[in-house]
C-alpha cells in the first residue's frame, strides 16, 4: 500500500477567488498572484467580451500589466460564450502547456458560479438547441416581458431562476428548453454526468464581507460607472454591434440602453443598477454558500486582515519546497 501511495502523481495547486459582486476579489487575487507567482483566471460572464470595460469593473490595463491574466477580452459582444466556452477556453489556459506547465500558481477569480462550476466540475450533456420552441419563447418575450419568462422558469425551477437575472432572456430561454427537453429541472441535471477537472488540489477562497458595508459599496460602484461614462461606451458598442447583442443585457449596459432609449433617466438607471448588483450579489452567496469546501474570509479582499489570512491558507496549501 505504501508503495501505491508513493507513486501516486503529485496534484498541483489550484487557488479560486469568489464572492460577491464589489467584495475585492481583484485585489486580493493580484496580491496572491504577486506573493506567490500565479497568474490570473477571470471567472466572469461579461468580462470575457471585449469593449465592455466600465460596466463590467474589468482589473484595469496597469493591473493586467502587474501579473498575467487570461479570459478577459476573448470573445466580441455579438459572439456567444457559453459556460462550455469558457471551461473550454480556461482548462487550456491553466493545463497542458499552460499556467501549471511555466511553473506558476492558477488563480481563479470572479463572481459568476456557473462558469466556475462547468471550469472545476464539469457541465452536464445538455440537449440540443429546439429551435421551434425557442422562436415560441422569444415571440413571448417581446409580446409580453422578460419577466414572463422568468416567472416560467421559477415554475419549472426555482433553483435555476434563482441563479438567473430575469433579463438574460437567452439564459431563461436555455433553462426552460433543457427542462422541458429532459422533463427535470437543468439544476438537477447540472448534477449529472459532468467532466470534472482533475490533476488538481483546489483551495476555494470566499469573500464574505460585512453586507452593509458591501452594498453601500455597490451603491458607490454604480454612480461611479455612469460617471466614468457607462452610457457612452454603450453608445459606441451599440453604433458597432447593434441593440440586440446578448451581452447587452447584462446589469448596467441594459440600463445604459434604457437611457440612449429615453426609456430612463440617468438617475432612475443608477438606481437600477445599483439595486440589480445588490440583488445579485445575494444571488452570488445563496450559490457560493451551497460549496462545503470554500474558506469563508470575513472582509473584503482588499483588507490587509484580509489578504494575510489568504496568504497564509495559500502558503499552507502549496506543497513544500524541495
Amino acid at each position: 500500500m505504501a508503495a501505491l501511495v508513493d507513486r501516486a502523481p503529485l496534484l498541483a495547486p489550484l487557488v479560486v477567488v469568489a464572492g460577491p459582486t464589489a467584495s475585492g476579489k481583484t485585489t486580493l487575487a493580484l496580491a496572491l498572484a504577486e506573493q506567490f507567482a500565479g497568474e490570473i483566471v477571470s471567472c466572469d460572464s461579461v468580462a470575457v467580451y471585449r469593449g465592455m470595460e466600465i460596466g463590467t469593473a474589468k482589473p484595469t490595463l496597469a493591473e493586467r500589466a502587474r501579473v498575467p491574466h487570461h479570459l478577459i477580452d476573448v470573445a466580441e459582444p455579438d459572439q456567444p460564450c457559453t459556460a462550455g466556452d469558457y471551461s473550454r477556453l480556461a482548462r487550456e489556459a491553466i493545463v497542458g502547456i499552460g499556467i501549471t506547465q511555466r511553473g506558476h500558481l492558477p488563480i481563479v477569480a470572479g463572481g459568476t458560479g456557473l462558469y466556475l462550476r462547468a471550469l472545476l466540475d464539469g457541465l452536464f450533456p445538455a440537449p440540443q438547441r429546439y429551435e421551434p420552441l425557442r422562436e415560441k419563447l422569444r415571440a413571448r418575450a417581446q409580446q409580453k416581458s422578460p419577466t414572463h419568462l422568468h416567472r416560467i422558469l421559477t415554475r419549472l425551477d426555482p433553483a435555476a431562476a434563482a441563479l438567473i437575472h430575469a433579463n438574460d432572456t437567452p439564459k431563461v430561454i436555455r433553462a426552460i428548453e433543457v427542462t422541458l427537453a429532459a422533463r427535470a429541472p437543468i439544476t438537477q441535471q447540472w448534477e449529472q454526468g459532468r467532466d470534472a477537472l482533475t490533476g488538481y488540489r483546489i483551495l476555494r477562497l470566499g469573500l464574505n464581507p460585512p453586507r452593509a458595508v458591501l452594498y453601500a459599496r455597490i451603491n458607490r460602484r454604480a454612480y461611479e460607472m455612469f460617471d466614468r461614462g457607462l452610457v457612452e461606451e454603450t453608445t459606441q458598442l451599440v453604433e458597432r454591434y447593434g441593440f440586440e447583442c446578448r451581452a447587452f443585457t447584462s446589469l448596467g449596459y441594459a440600463q445604459a440602453i434604457a437611457v440612449l432609449r429615453g426609456e430612463l433617466t440617468r438617475d432612475q438607471a443608477v438606481a437600477l443598477v445599483a439595486q440589480g448588483h445588490r440583488n445579485y450579489a445575494k444571488r452570488q452567496l445563496t450559490w457560493f454558500r451551497k460549496d462545503p469546501e470554500i474558506q469563508w474570509l470575513t472582509g473584503f479582499g482588499s483588507d490587509e486582515e484580509t489578504i494575510a489570512q489568504a496568504k497564509a491558507l495559500v502558503a499552507n496549501h502549496l506543497p513544500p519546497l524541495p
